[in-house]
């Protein structure tokens, strides 16, 4: 299975991306493959920035990707590549952190404990954070 990183569906929507040919070949790699999905919380990004929210997860499966939920499982994964961040970023920038992680970290979570690859255009994060996962790239 190939988790996709929200932005791997941005791009296949957006002809003027320069990601959008990889984005397309990749969903049609791991749709015919393995298999391709996205969790709840891609999802909610998506429809964040759609004009038709209600239609978004109709649209994503027709093309033949799953959504699915994140399991609780991720929670401590989340949570431990989470603080980690955290303490990073305050040691470098003396900046906080939002006190609910990141989606990229419901993520690459995700896709740790499942041992799925992740599909990204945005790899530093997942490479710092996960850096057993699997990444898929332009």
């Amino acid at each position: 299975m190939t988790l996709l990183d929200t932005n791997v569906l941005v791009y296949a929507c957006d002809p003027a991306s320069p990601h959008a040919a990889w984005a397309k070949e990749v969903i049609v790699a791991a749709v015919t493959g393995d298999g391709a999905a996205i969790n709840a919380v891609g999802l909610a990004e998506i429809c964040v920035g759609d004009a038709e929210p209600e239609t978004v997860a109709d649209r994503i499966r027709s093309w033949g990707v799953e959504i699915l939920d994140v399991p609780s499982a991720a929670a401590e994964v989340c949570s431990e590549a989470y603080r980690r961040y955290g303490a990073r970023r305050r040691s470098q920038s003396g900046l906080a952190t939002a006190a609910v992680p990141l989606p990229d970290f419901f993520i690459g979570a995700h896709a740790k404990i499942m041992g799925w690859d992740i599909a990204t255009a945005d790899s530093d994060r997942f490479r710092t954070y996960f850096p057993s996962v699997r990444l898929k790239t332009p």
